[in-house]
C-alpha cells in the first residue's frame, strides 16, 4: 500500500457501550495488513469490532474510519469500502434464489435486474456452479448458503472484507476451499475465528480479551500464546474442581 494511501481501517480511542456493558473503552487500532486474524473467547468483542467497522454500531466516543471515510458515513461509496459475511448466512441472505442473491451485489452498477442476473449466472458457471443459479436458497445446506454469501462479497468487491466465524458451518472440503479463496482474494481480509489453524499463518493476528488487545503480532506467536493461556485456565479449573 502506498505511504500516501489512507489506512484501510483506523480506530481511535473507541468507547462502545451496549446496555449496561462497556464493550470497548479507549480501543485504538490501525489495521493495515492484507490478512488479519481476530481471536479470543466468546464475548471478547470480536463481532462488536466488526459491527463498528461496518457502521452497524456507533461508538459512544472516539472514531472509526474505513479507507479514509467515517464508518458511519452513508455515502454511495460505502459498500465499495467494506463488506461483511455474518456467522449465520440466514442473517444475510435476502432473495429466494441463488442468482437473485448474487445479482443484488451488482445492483449498484445501475444496470437492469435481468442483466445482473445474467452476470450472476456467468459467475456461477465460471466456478462450475451454474446448476445453482435457479436453486432455492432454502434447498442449500448451511455451508452452501455460506458459499453464496462469499460469492456475493466477491462480486461486490469491497476493498476490505470481514468474515465472522466463516469456517464454523463448513466441512473439511469447504474449509479448505475457503482458505484458498481467502489466499487468492485481492482485498484486505479480516477473519474472526475460533479455529486457529486458519489464521496461524497470517501476517497479523489480534487476540481480544474482554474488549482489550491482549496480544498483537504474527499469527504463529499470537495463536500459540492464546492456546497456552487457554490450556493454563483449563488446568486451573480442573484443579479447582478436583
Amino acid at each position: 500500500m502506498s505511504p500516501l494511501a489512507p489506512c484501510p481501517i483506523h480506530m481511535d480511542q473507541v468507547r462502545l457501550v451496549r446496555g449496561t456493558t462497556t464493550v470497548f473503552d479507549g480501543l485504538t487500532l490501525r489495521l493495515n495488513e492484507s490478512r488479519i486474524g481476530l481471536i479470543g473467547d466468546n464475548g471478547a468483542g470480536k463481532s462488536s469490532l466488526f459491527r463498528l467497522i461496518c457502521g452497524l454500531d456507533k461508538p459512544a466516543s472516539g472514531s472509526v474510519s474505513v479507507w479514509g471515510q467515517d464508518a458511519q458515513s452513508r455515502t454511495a461509496e460505502r459498500a465499495g469500502r467494506v463488506g461483511m459475511m455474518f456467522q449465520n448466512p440466514d442473517d444475510q441472505i435476502i432473495f429466494p434464489t441463488v442468482e437473485e442473491e448474487l445479482a443484488l451485489s451488482l445492483s449498484p452498477n445501475g444496470l437492469p435486474r435481468k442483466v445482473n442476473c445474467q452476470q450472476a449466472r456467468e459467475v456461477l458457471t465460471a466456478r462450475g456452479l451454474g446448476h445453482w443459479a435457479e436453486r432455492a436458497i432454502g434447498s442449500l445446506s448451511q455451508g452452501q448458503r455460506q458459499h453464496v454469501c462469499w460469492l456475493a462479497l466477491m462480486i461486490a468487491s469491497p476493498r476490505s472484507v470481514l468474515l465472522d466465524e466463516p469456517f464454523s458451518s463448513l466441512d473439511l472440503p469447504g474449509r479448505t476451499m475457503l482458505d484458498v479463496e481467502i489466499l487468492k482474494a485481492s482485498q484486505q481480509v479480516i477473519v474472526s475465528t475460533h479455529l486457529l489453524n486458519h489464521v496461524r499463518g497470517f501476517e497479523r493476528v489480534i487476540w481480544l480479551d474482554k474488549g482489550q488487545v491482549r496480544a498483537d503480532g504474527n499469527g504463529a506467536s499470537v495463536c500459540a500464546a492464546y492456546e497456552a493461556d487457554v490450556a493454563a485456565r483449563c488446568q486451573s479449573q480442573h484443579l479447582n474442581i478436583g
